[in-house]
């Protein structure tokens, strides 16, 4: 396959100029990018699934599969448009792994090899909306092989696995590289490379500064991609408004006990008792599917077993007739499910402005204060440029960015960081941590934080949940200090 001088316009912006890249059949390449490079709009042209504005691919290979944080959002949004919870006694969990894989192709030795190697046994019967991000990814990928493509694409793969899982990853890879399969694996993290791919392309702002053999220092190259100018502003003013007034430090902003999720007669953890105190920066860790969203879900009142527990938030007992706006107006919140359930339209300005009325888009007016604070944390995370922008033309990773200004823009009493930094380049996640960090240091904002990286935490966590097995080989929490 040949690029020869592509352009990509979509609305009368530039996102590929003039690329030129010669991808010769059963070369394997990485291809790394900061966000907002055009490294999705450069899979969906190599897939098919887009056309370019200007210039010519050849030989164009339309065996092709994509898999990315887009194509698994699409199937997120098919499944609840199949959403049959309304007409039956009980949750509608989603199309069974199972039966997702057998759309592709019927049951064969090839899903049997898939299903270990990817480990999704234990999966098979779990309808697909209760998958974690990480094993959704993991049923993704399998789709993609059962299709049997010449090439396949992969975009930002590693978004949302838990180290464990990444480790997996990164072998799996390897081995589909070392028996013949032609991989494009597109990242914004060096350390996201693989071993086993022998050829590289840098992009930046839609151009392709590099093509060619990997380099030996390959730190180098990204260092100078990475050079980038934004030196940090001062941190708008604190909204006294959403803050809670003369709150006692010995109260508990969180309490809750012998806490539990079930299953029919699986818990994902039970008999979980802890609280979360003023000022005790936490950290939650542990693998995928082990409860960790779902722990976050039951504070913010988007999980539907947080009126079975006996859980107060922020004064409130969950279930005994408080407003779930009560609670939210305090919370500043982002996470995966937050970012694939932002499905309305609106513009970059609204979904931040929508941080403010605690809703998924603004449906009330909003002052010309409200709106001049919303452009400072536009401007704050480099995107003032983009505030009149729809949010969905926007890249994940730019997508991201924007729910996290929403989440920031209140500095709450309780922020909520699930996976925050998921989709964002090294240079971004960094940024991000960076104004977290100077927030907490700035004012009374208590700090619950999920992250799978081993490089990203802050110097203020003060405890840890631990996500463990028992004997039992049920799930729960242990609580570490420090």
């Amino acid at each position: 396959m040949q690029l020869i001088d592509v352009s990509v316009t979509i609305q009368n912006q530039t996102v590929l100029d003039r690329v030129n890249w010669h991808i010769p059949a059963g070369q394997s390449w990485v291809v790394l990018g900061t966000n907002a490079s055009g490294k999705s709009t450069l899979a969906r042209l190599l897939t098919g699934d887009l056309a370019c504005t200007r210039g010519r691919i050849e030989d164009q290979n339309h065996s092709a599969a994509w898999v990315s944080l887009e194509s698994q959002q699409e199937l997120y949004e098919r499944e609840l448009y199949r959403d049959d919870t309304d007409f039956m006694e009980q949750f509608d969990d989603g199309t069974p792994v199972s039966a997702l894989l057998t759309e592709i192709a019927p049951w064969s030795d090839q899903h049997d090899r898939l299903v270990t190697v990817l480990q999704l046994a234990s999966l098979l019967q779990r309808g697909y909306r209760l998958l974690s991000a990480g094993e959704g990814r993991r049923v993704m990928l399998a789709r993609a092989l059962l299709a049997n493509p010449s090439l396949l694409v992969l975009d930002e793969p590693f978004e949302g696995l838990d180290q464990a899982s990444r480790v997996d990853l990164h072998r799996i890879l390897g081995e589909l590289i070392a028996q013949g399969h032609q991989l494009i694996l597109l990242i914004n993290q060096l350390s996201d490379l693989v071993v086993g791919f022998s050829f590289l392309a840098l992009l930046d702002k839609g151009a392709l500064l590099y093509s060619g053999a990997m380099p030996a220092h390959i730190e180098h190259a990204w260092q100078q991609l990475l050079a980038i100018a934004r030196p940090m502003p001062a941190l708008p003013p604190r909204q006294s408004a959403y803050q809670l007034a003369n709150w006692p430090d010995h109260q508990p902003l969180i309490d809750l006990v012998d806490g539990f999720v079930q299953y029919d007669e699986t818990y994902q953890f039970r008999a979980f008792n802890w609280q979360l105190r003023p000022g005790c920066h936490t950290q939650v860790r542990g693998p995928n599917g082990c409860g960790k969203s779902t722990l976050l879900g039951l504070i913010t009142g988007d999980h539907p077993q947080c009126y079975r527990n006996q859980l107060q938030v922020l004064g409130y007992q969950r279930g005994q007739g408080e407003s779930i706006w009560q609670i939210k107006k305090h919370l500043g919140y982002v996470s995966g499910n937050l970012h694939r359930d932002y499905r309305v339209s609106g513009n970059v300005l609204t979904v931040v402005l929508s941080g403010l009325t605690d809703s998924i888009g603004v449906y009330q007016n909003v002052g010309g204060t409200e709106t001049a604070l919303a452009k400072t944390w536009l401007a704050l995370i480099g995107l003032a440029d983009k505030a009149q922008r729809p949010f969905k033309t926007l890249s994940m990773g730019e997508q991201r960015l924007v729910l996290i200004a929403r989440a920031l823009i209140k500095q709450p009493p309780l922020l909520i960081l699930d996976e925050p930094t998921q989709g964002l380049d090294d240079f971004n996640r960094f940024y991000v941590l960076d104004v977290v960090a100077r927030i907490l240091a700035q004012g009374p904002t208590t700090l619950l934080f999920v992250s799978h990286r081993q490089d990203e935490t802050l110097a203020c966590i003060e405890q840890s949940l631990v996500f463990e097995p028992d004997i039992s080989a049920q799930a729960l929490f242990n609580i570490v200090q420090g």
